[in-house]
């Protein structure tokens, strides 16, 4: 009995400890989830959403212009406000900058920690609606006349892990 116990406590403790490897990992406060203070307070309306795609075109750098361009993206959790569809069209202001960067004497007060635009990645952001209430500038807007449902303006992009 004592030598069947030798042999199968060792195993016990080499299965407990790759189960408790196996387990989901806690996240970071805020780390994956794209949460931070500016999120959650900036804009009128918060939400995690799905960028479903860059249209070609649609973000350049050219020296001396700035714009804001219309991205499509499909809403996965709204946190604070409401928006008018499960598909919504949110102006980037300098998209080609990481939104640490977008910021500029034009428009202040922009921000966040997503690097680059491109379909599939996953943004939390703090918006306002209209676009046009808060940007007056050059758009540019691959949906002109496909979409519906206003322009939404991002105040706040940030990144989030899957």
């Amino acid at each position: 009995m004592l030598r069947r116990f030798v042999f199968i406590a060792p195993a016990i403790v080499v299965l407990s400890l790759f189960a408790a490897g196996c387990r989901d990992k806690p996240r970071q406060p805020g780390a994956s989830s794209g949460e931070d203070p500016q999120v959650t307070t900036l804009g009128s309306i918060e939400v995690t959403a799905r960028l479903v795609e860059v249209p070609a075109g649609a973000i350049f750098k050219r020296e001396l212009y700035d714009y804001a361009t219309i991205l499509k993206y499909e809403i996965i959790k709204t946190h604070r406000g409401k928006t008018h569809a499960s598909t919504i069209y949110v102006g980037q202001y300098n998209p080609f900058k990481p939104r640490d960067q977008a910021a500029d004497r034009k428009v202040k007060g922009i921000g966040g920690t997503a690097k680059s635009f491109t379909g599939g990645q996953v943004h939390r952001m703090a918006l306002e609606v209209p676009l046009d209430d808060h940007f007056m500038g050059g758009i540019v807007n691959k949906y002109f006349g496909k979409q519906s449902g206003p322009l939404y303006w991002a105040v706040w992009t940030n990144s989030v892990e899957p």
